[in-house]
Formats: structure tokens, C-alpha cells, sequence
């Protein structure tokens, strides 16, 4: 729970902020079909008087696995995109282009879903509704305020909400496939430190955008000579004047290929391994040559960089709690159930560190719910906020977070200076998304191959 913050994909009213998702993924969840949409396939056509003819509703572009994507929500995620380049200001690409980026990204993501429920994923309308008012409370809004913004930029409520669902069922897939299998060493931690004084004197980040043209898991020698090859030409474009982002909406196969491939502000811990040694070496506006990894051909381009080293004092607290979690096997309800006999049981007399070791389905259960001392944004907002509203030694009623309900117990405060202690804390959770982004990238990838999809090319 602690440092486990789950964060949106931006500021942007319409998004989640992925996310991830997929990519160190910045990933955008739009695979179910629209309220009102048709039955997936050829719609029968409409009644007609004699001589007049047949209306195609809709058709069957793709087939994944046994479901299908229709051209609907294909210019449904079509429409979106060019309102969202539009708003960034990034030239489109070509409609052939962009026709193939949007369902190629549909379909990774139906692939992503279908493993998902297969999975016993669930995400019931608490949760969707819970996130809903977190978003709004992000952005400064109550829920109806936060309506009728999406009304304004032209996205139905319904389809918010499906898409939200969506994704929450896909980081919850990635948590559960991905992210409990990451270690991050103490020695790794001394080493990127080291590294970091070594190479830049400080701590420095780095704006950067990139190209990816991925690589089919076990491609043949053509595919990746291919593959190769489309990646240099982008290089030649971008280095013959090209606006980088316009190539990145055209060429790249990233999730963010349509926002100009921007990753945003980076430490080198954040950045994908292929990408530390070069762009250290790019002075900002320049770009990287073609690219190795697992994953495919990259380029990328260092925008701007920025120095972080100023002292950190903080106002810490040092708390403990107990969690229960709201998932696929345990219900809202019940959650909460749990939570408040819990809490009589405090009421009565009872030990907390007992009851945690007990009954929290968190980590720190084994200290018996301890968090140790814990610095502003190391928990997730509805976790502080309760925090901070308690006075030491107070348990106060259960609180609600995305994890689910929480028994929170504040036990001291102290104002500190924790600039090592953050850098070293900064360093682990760079490290562990690095290797969480790099490793769902991999897993994703091999999940796309290794779907059954048949194209409709002859409807096309």
C-alpha cells in the first residue's frame, strides 16, 4: 500500500493516467464498444422500398480470439485520437496510417481484456464510481461538474465509464501477471545511485518522446530486417526536418504513438535501459540513432533536461494500519463488514498490531500493520488525507482507498530532512517501474502473438 500510488495518465479530463498502462505503457483503454453500438458484424440491412439499396450498418474488420471488431468503434477511437493530436497540436497522419495505428491498438487491448475476464477480473460500479469521484476531486470538480466537462469535450458518460472499467481491469491484470514479480535489490539501489553522481553529478531527468516499431516475438530474419528497415526510414524523415511527433503518430507502434510518442519527464532509473546511455549523450533537440531491445527498433529524441537536488524537509508521520481489500473475491460489501468488526474489536481492548498481523491483506502485515515514518505523496490521497486529519494514537472510522478499507493509527510526527532517504526511496520505485514497464511491454507483446486474429482484409 505504501508508495503503491495509483496514478492517473494525466491531467486531461478524459483519461485514467496508466497507466499505465501498456508501455511503461502510458496506455489508453478504449477496447469495449460504445453504449448504442450495433451487434458486432454485418448489421441486416434496413427495410427498403423496390429498387433501393442495401444500407451496410456496420462490418467485421477483425476477428480476435471469438470476438470482433467492428469499423464503428474503429472510427469511434479514430474520431478520438484526431480530437486529442488536435488538442496537443500533432499533424495526424495519414488516414491509412492512422486507421492501422488505431486498430492494431484495439486489438492489443481486446487481447488485454479477454485475458483479463478470463481471468476472474472483475471491477464492479462501486469501484468505477469511487474512481469517477477521484478523478473529479483531482481536477478540482464534484462528479456532476466532472459530467458535464465530458459532455463539453464531446464523450458520452457511459463510455467514461467502460473505458475506466477497462482499466482498472487491466492494471489489476498487470499487478497480478507483472508487477508482484518485480524485485528490486538493495544493491541495485547503491549501484543507480552511484551511478547517477558518477555520470551526472546530481539528480538529473530528462524530457524525452520516442519511436518504437516493435518486433514480433520470434520473428523470422525478413521480419526483422523489415522492421529495421521501417525504423530507419522514420530516422531519415525526422533527421531530414520531419516534426518528430508527426513521424511518431505515422511510424511508431507505442501506445503513445498518437500524443507524439512523449514519455514526459524521466530520471534515467525511469527510462527504458535501451535509452540511458544515449540520450545522456544527446544535447536536447537532438535524436538517438536506430535502437535494439527485446522489443523492437527505438529512437528517441532528449527535449529538454532538468536538475533535482535541492534539500527535502519534510513533515513526516509514523502510522500504521490494517487492509482489507475490495476485489474479484472480496465484495464491497463484505470488505467493509470486515473492516468494522475489526474496528469494535479495537474499541474493545483488543491489540492493533495483533488484529494486523491477523487480518491485513497488506504487506506490513507481518510488523503488525507498521508503515514506518511515511513523507507526503507516499500513499495514495484518500490514505493521507485521513492520515493527516488523525491525532496520534487515535483510530478513527474506517477510510476507503482504491485498495479498499483501511484501520489507520497514527503513532508520532516529526518534521525531517530526508533528501538521502528520499533519493534512496526515489531511486527504488524508478527502478522497480522500470522494470515493471520494460517487463508488461515484453508480456504484452507475447500475449498479441500469441492471439488468434484474423484481419477482414477482403471487407477492407
Amino acid at each position: 500500500m505504501r508508495v503503491s500510488t495509483f496514478t492517473g495518465r494525466g491531467a486531461g479530463l478524459i483519461t485514467l493516467a496508466a497507466t499505465a498502462i501498456l508501455v511503461a505503457m502510458s496506455w489508453p483503454a478504449r477496447a469495449q464498444s460504445p453504449a448504442g453500438t450495433p451487434t458486432p458484424g454485418v448489421a441486416a440491412p434496413l427495410a427498403r422500398a423496390p429498387q433501393e439499396r442495401t444500407v451496410l450498418l456496420d462490418r467485421v474488420v477483425a476477428v480476435i480470439n471469438d470476438e470482433a471488431l467492428t469499423q464503428h468503434e474503429i472510427d469511434e477511437q479514430k474520431r478520438a485520437a484526431l480530437e486529442q493530436m488536435k488538442a496537443q497540436k500533432v499533424v495526424p497522419p495519414a488516414p491509412d496510417v492512422l486507421e492501422k495505428q488505431v486498430m492494431e491498438r484495439l486489438i492489443t487491448e481486446r487481447v488485454i481484456l479477454q485475458l483479463a475476464k478470463t481471468g476472474g477480473i472483475r471491477v464492479d460500479d462501486v469501484q468505477v464510481e469511487r474512481t469517477i469521484e477521484r478523478i473529479a476531486q483531482e481536477n478540482k470538480l464534484t462528479p456532476g461538474e466532472l459530467r458535464t466537462a465530458l459532455g463539453r469535450e464531446g464523450i458520452a458518460f457511459a463510455k467514461y465509464r467502460d473505458d475506466l472499467r477497462n482499466e482498472l481491469m487491466i492494471q489489476r491484470l498487470r499487478e497480478r501477471e507483472v508487477d508482484g514479480r518485480i524485485q528490486v535489490t538493495d544493491a541495485e539501489v547503491d549501484n543507480f545511485l552511484a551511478s547517477i553522481a558518477v555520470q551526472s553529478g546530481g539528480d538529473i531527468e530528462y524530457n524525452v518522446a520516442h519511436i518504437l516499431v516493435v518486433v514480433p516475438d520470434q520473428g523470422t530474419p525478413d521480419q526483422v530486417e523489415a522492421k529495421r528497415q521501417r525504423a530507419e526510414d522514420a530516422l531519415r524523415q525526422v533527421q531530414g526536418g520531419a516534426d518528430f511527433a508527426q513521424v511518431a503518430a505515422g511510424y511508431s507502434d507505442a501506445p503513445d504513438a498518437l500524443q507524439g510518442g512523449s514519455l514526459g519527464w524521466r530520471g534515467p532509473a525511469r527510462l527504458p535501459s535501451v535509452f540511458v546511455e544515449p540520450v545522456r549523450s544527446l544535447k536536447p533537440g537532438q535524436v538517438s540513432a536506430v535502437l535494439r531491445s527485446a522489443s523492437g527498433f527505438h529512437i528517441v529524441k532528449l527535449i529538454e533536461t532538468r536538475s533535482r537536488n535541492e534539500p527535502t524537509v519534510v513533515d513526516q508521520t509514523h502510522a500504521r494500519h490494517i487492509l482489507i481489500k475490495v476485489n474479484e473475491v472480496t465484495s464491497e460489501a463484505d470488505a467493509k463488514a470486515r473492516i468494522d468488526r475489526i474496528k469494535d474489536r479495537l474499541d474493545g481492548g483488543a491489540k492493533f498490531d495483533e488484529l494486523a498481523r491477523l487480518n491485513s491483506e497488506d504487506p506490513s502485515a507481518a510488523k503488525g500493520g507498521d508503515l514506518g515514518w511515511i513523507s507526503p505523496g507516499d500513499t495514495v490521497p484518500d490514505f493521507e488525507r485521513a492520515m493527516n486529519a488523525q491525532k496520534p494514537n487515535e483510530i478513527a472510522t474506517p477510510v476507503r482507498s482504491q485498495f479498499g478499507w483501511h484501520l489507520i493509527q497514527v503513532l508520532e510526527r516529526r518534521t525531517q530532512d530526508i533528501t538521502a532517504a528520499r533519493q534512496r526511496e526515489q531511486a527504488r520505485i524508478a527502478l522497480r517501474q522500470r522494470k515493471s514497464d520494460e517487463a508488461f511491454q515484453d508480456w504484452v507483446r507475447q500475449m498479441r502473438d500469441r492471439a488468434y486474429v484474423e484481419i477482414k482484409a477482403d471487407e477492407r
